[in-house]
């Protein structure tokens, strides 16, 4: 990852800088910030430039939350990767839908949101295949679902790590976790994750499409990135990967 790279111009401006919350007023669309799409095969392959960033969102789809995200991705232009819960994506299939509808990269979070590190090897992956396959089936014909995978709570054994690799996904780590579950202002969220980006000029940042802080935080979090002379990578699968052997398919005595 690009997180030791020295970040100079107006990337570097002052952290101090604080988001607006209001939605900005301008033309749908129409945005600097959107950036390159990088495709990957493997989590190697995500390698960011100083000043760019992928925006990521767990948990979801929410109604009244998901949605509103969309809009605020679609205001700017930009393109984000959504790891949807199984069992979210199967009771809000339209919603979705909507999100691969909207060019958004859509990938797996496991079926509940169960802490992999506390279950036995089988139990873990059957969780992580049983997730794909709610996500997969919900989407239907609206898009194919990635191969991308992120641990819950960022829990995750060797075990695990190389299961998924033999599986031919790719887990998405996290260099910046806006802590958005946290009970705090929508607008100590957004600085608090712009602190963190400054300091590291760069990476992979976790939000979650799930709650309302998020939702108000997002259009003026945005319109800043833009501001400061960031830009928002859209992370797609290498049309050339294979990813025949499914994780759906893993069976612990086997790895």
């Amino acid at each position: 990852m690009a997180g030791d790279s020295v970040v100079t111009g107006s990337v570097a401006r002052s952290a101090s800088a604080r988001v607006e919350q209001a939605m900005p007023r301008r033309i749908f669309g129409t945005s600097q910030l959107a950036g390159r799409t990088l495709e990957v095969a493997s989590t190697t392959d995500i390698i960011l430039r100083p000043g760019e960033v992928i925006l990521t969102f767990d948990d979801g789809p929410r109604p009244g939350k998901t949605p509103k995200i969309l809009d605020a991705l679609d205001m700017y232009g930009v393109k984000g990767t959504f790891l949807m819960l199984g069992s979210a994506a199967k009771a809000n299939p339209a919603l979705a839908q909507e999100v691969a509808r909207r060019g958004h990269s859509v990938g797996s979070h496991t079926f509940d949101h169960t802490n992999l590190a506390n279950l036995s090897r089988q139990a873990a992956l059957d969780e992580i295949a049983r997730g794909e396959a709610a996500v997969a089936e919900a989407l239907g014909g609206a898009g194919r679902l990635a191969p991308f995978f992120r641990f819950p709570y960022l829990a995750q054994t060797g075990f695990l790590r190389t299961s998924l690799l033999h599986g031919d996904m790719v887990v998405l780590d996290v260099d910046i976790d806006s802590k958005d579950y946290y009970k705090d202002s929508a607008q100590t969220v957004a600085n608090r994750t712009l602190d963190r980006l400054e300091a590291r000029g760069s990476g992979i940042i976790l939000f979650h499409d799930i709650h309302q802080r998020t939702v108000e935080l997002l259009p003026g979090f945005l319109a800043e990135l833009e501001a400061r002379g960031y830009s928002v990578v859209r992370l797609a699968p290498k049309a050339d990967g294979v990813f025949g052997r499914s994780v759906i398919t893993a069976d612990a005595s086997s790895l």
